[in-house]
């Protein structure tokens, strides 16, 4: 029997995949993009945390923990599809209120981040902090353990790609639903989705729809912009603007 659970229904959005049939998740910054996402027929959504960032008028990285929960449960609650939330690095949360006030904006998954103002942590604790977010979650967010080797470069000049692997299979084991090596190179993604044992995340262009199906023949399971789609629609606005003015 089908079910309407929106956090078994975000699950098995990332299950059985084909190759180059990846899980496409647009990311919407407010509630008017994500209706619009919502209504062009996407089945899930996910929260970019810089897009967010700019359409409150924030720095990415620099948005207040109270700002983001409640950008998130505005998506959340004018949508019916799941949404997932980027929470960047838990805002120094303890794992028990990180769960608490993600589910209490509705979301049914999350990104968490290894990095912390631009410095990799150690990947042990990371894996750590991963499991305890999964037991106070008690199943009921799905956890995508995003990788920044290739943003941040390997601790001690390690190789990212080696780097990425061994930490992706710590974040795993830990209980990690997903693996998200951002800005990872489409030639690494075979290696990475071979030598990954849960669905692997990849980062692709709102301008390249074709590109999507091959980042899902490479490995990708689960697409996601960051904040693209937000850049290309102020974009847009600012070509508006200037017709508007005559430019």
């Amino acid at each position: 029997m089908p079910t309407s659970d929106p956090f078994s229904v975000f699950r098995a959005l990332h299950q059985g995949r084909a190759p180059g049939d990846p899980l496409v998740l647009p990311g919407p910054w407010d509630a008017a993009s994500a209706r619009t996402f919502e209504e062009a027929g996407f089945p899930a959504l996910a929260t970019p945390s810089a897009a967010v960032a700019a359409s409150l008028g924030h720095e990415d990285g620099r948005t207040p923990a109270a700002d983001m929960f409640a950008a998130v449960t505005r998506i959340v609650r004018s949508v019916s599809v799941p949404v997932s939330a980027d929470i960047e690095a838990g805002y120094g949360l303890a794992p028990d209120e990180l769960v608490e006030r993600l589910l209490e904006t509705g979301a049914v998954g999350c990104n968490l981040e290894d990095s912390v103002d631009g410095v990799l942590v150690d990947a042990h604790r990371q894996a750590d902090r991963l499991a305890q977010v999964r037991s106070c979650a008690g199943g009921r967010l799905f956890v995508n353990a995003r990788v920044d080797t290739y943003l941040r470069g390997g601790p001690g000049g390690a190789d990212p790609e080696a780097e990425t692997i061994a930490r992706a299979v710590l974040y795993a084991a830990a209980g990690a639903d997903c693996v998200y090596p951002i800005t990872a190179p489409p030639a690494a993604l075979p290696r990475l989705a071979a030598a990954i044992p849960v669905p692997l995340n990849a980062n692709g262009s709102p301008q390249d729809p074709p590109g999507l199906r091959r980042l899902g023949e490479l490995g990708a399971a689960r697409i996601t912009f960051g904040p693209l789609m937000q850049q290309q629609a102020m974009a847009a606005a600012g070509d508006m603007a200037g017709r508007l003015r005559g430019r």
